[in-house]
């Protein structure tokens, strides 16, 4: 049977193609569009995951949609009427996503809709490999719930309690990501990396906003919020509660500023950890599975890992509305075959596109890229790359299929040496081009984790925080606070991978590497091979592992950049700006 899993028109649009119970590809569309959060219905991706499937979209039995447009609308007029505006119906067509499936995919046979918690949830129970669990999904909003408690049982995924619209734990990070000078639905994750530089002193006005109640329920105080009618997401009573003004998108990030992001963070673990607590005595379970975008909050999931009821914690790598094509798929196939896809546990990402070794050879040729051809010399480009690493060299690493989700696990990477002292600078400012008091993230051999990092269990897709322990001194991915957020690297997913990094551990003793996402601030992650090249000069990498092949900084001609831009499709592609996200407005439609 073949199920096409879609995530689209709200953002980050994504597809996925279930064949007979596999899962043989997924990708966001952002990464074919160089748009990022595009939202658009994933025309592109959609053509890729057919190619991969090797089918056409007549062989295509059912498309499976991520979310009920009738109920959206349903909250979407609520939302409107509720503060006195005239909805605009123009946007607000419960039949857009079917017209588009039909129009723009070409698809004419079946369409599954399914609630968007049940999604989500479906997301992470029906790849955990859990045989029961009890299931977490919280996010900004679906259609109505916002946080839901569930529970999986075999085959059977049940959803047990809800907490609606538009009391949101996710809306509630979101307005204090906006306050702080960040930008919603996008920037969260820097209010979470900048927390550890404050201290907690917030929590008690904070925890005005987010009112705990008995059971999974939880009220904000709709007085401090301004999303349902106003510009921006939070009201002049949030000012006058913190006794400060907003800040100014590029401002300077005071004291005031770094408390109030661990102050918010705080109480966003708190509550997820009572809430989780309550779920696992309504359930009766050892392991939990999260979905939804706040699970994507990797301190929050490490302290629920370490503190909370469960044994087994599985979060889905693409947590957000990206994976929710995943859940989708898998609801499909339940509905369909009467039983779960699959009792197994998913392993790896790596599901994208690739570029194979004889496509890299002809783009290099056409280019006349001064590259080294190390094809068949596995060991002399592993050994040539560690080298590098270990003088404090940064590499761009491309090899196989680019991974699904917001992380770069090893195929789509850049790569340094976490030894050098002042590596995270260079970093930050003149590769990723981003604020300096971001962390990086390191891969690790599986086998090792457990010397240098407080980790008792593979974690193979970054999604949890831990400290550092190792009797190295690690400054390029110790945070201030002494975490880290590792990725365990085993033999199966990621061989190439895991060959360099044994390869730096034997040349320096270290057996773990920086490993962020292949691109710079505000752009997608690089797909191809054209935009890996392209990307390399814009981040002035010292050299790149495309595939077999190395290319090195210092013999590229001046003319490169020029050159690598006029490559089919540029770097940016279509795309007109680089953002699909309102910066200032969590949207609801």
């Amino acid at each position: 049977m073949n199920i096409i899993g879609l995530s689209a028109l709200y953002h980050d649009a994504s597809c996925c193609l279930l064949k007979d119970g596999e899962l043989v590809a997924a990708a966001s569309e952002e990464r074919f569009s160089r748009l990022k959060f595009d939202p658009r219905m994933p025309v592109q991706a959609f053509r890729y995951c057919l190619e991969a499937g090797g089918l056409l979209p007549t062989d295509i039995d059912v498309v499976a949609y991520y979310e009920s447009p009738s109920k959206k609308l349903s909250r979407q007029l609520w939302a409107q009427v509720s503060d006195h505006k005239l909805p605009d119906l123009a946007r607000l067509d419960p039949l857009r996503p079917e017209r588009e499936i039909r129009e723009r995919l070409g698809y004419l046979g079946p369409i599954d809709f399914f609630d968007h918690h049940l999604s989500h949830a479906a997301s992470a129970y029906y790849f955990s490999g859990f045989p029961e669990a009890a299931v977490l999904t919280v996010d900004g909003v679906g259609e109505w719930a916002t946080t839901s408690y569930g529970r999986g049982s075999g085959d059977d995924l049940e959803q047990l309690e809800e907490v609606e619209f538009p009391h949101s734990i996710g809306l509630f990070y979101s307005t204090i990501t906006s306050y702080l000078g960040f930008r919603v639905n996008s920037d969260e994750y820097k209010v979470m990396g900048l927390a550890p530089y404050g201290k907690p002193t917030l929590v008690e006005p904070l925890r005005q906003l987010l009112i705990s109640q008995p059971q999974g329920q939880f009220r904000l105080g709709l007085e401090f919020f301004d999303f349902l009618g106003g510009p921006r997401m939070y009201s002049q009573r949030l000012c006058e509660l913190l006794g400060q003004p907003a800040r100014a998108r590029g401002a300077e990030l005071t004291t005031f500023h770094k408390d109030l992001a661990r102050s918010l963070q705080t109480v966003l673990e708190d509550v997820l950890l009572e809430k989780a607590r309550y779920l696992a005595d309504r359930v009766g379970s050892r392991s939990l599975c999260m979905g939804g975008g706040v699970a994507l909050n990797c301190v929050a999931n490490g302290r629920i890992a370490r503190e909370g009821p469960f044994a087994r914690v599985f979060v889905q790598p693409a947590a957000g509305d990206t994976g929710g094509c995943l859940g989708a798929a898998a609801l499909a196939h339940r509905k369909h075959r009467g039983v779960r896809h699959t009792q197994k546990r998913l392993t790896h990402v790596c599901l994208g596109p690739e570029t194979s070794t004889e496509q890299v050879a002809r783009l290099l040729a056409d280019t006349g890229a001064p590259a080294r051809d190390l094809r068949g010399r596995d060991e002399e480009l592993f050994d040539e790359v560690a080298g590098r690493l270990e003088r404090g060299q940064v590499i761009g690493w491309f090899q196989g299929r680019m991974e699904f989700g917001p992380r770069a696990l090893g195929c789509r990477s850049i790569l340094a040496s976490p030894l050098v002292p002042d590596i995270r600078e260079r970093l930050n400012l003149l590769i990723k081009k981003r604020e300096d008091f971001r962390p990086f993230a390191p891969s690790v051999l599986a086998e090792h984790a457990a010397e240098h990092f407080a980790l008792d269990h593979a974690s193979p897709f970054m999604l949890e925080t831990c400290q550092v322990i190792s009797k190295l001194a690690l400054p390029g991915i110790t945070h201030v606070d002494g975490s880290a957020r590792p990725q365990t690297v085993d033999e199966h997913a990621h061989p190439r991978y895991r060959a360099l990094i044994r390869r730096f551990h034997q040349r320096t003793g270290c057996p773990l590497i920086i490993n962020t996402s292949f691109n710079v601030a505000d752009e997608p992650i690089v797909c191809t091979a054209e935009e890996a090249l392209l990307c390399m000069v814009k981040a002035s990498l010292d050299a790149l592992v495309l595939d077999s092949f190395l290319l090195v900084r210092e013999d590229l001609p001046e003319s490169w950049p020029h050159l690598v831009a006029t490559l089919q499709g540029g770097y940016h592609g279509p795309a007109s700006k680089k953002s699909a996200i309102e910066e200032n407005l969590y949207t609801f439609v």
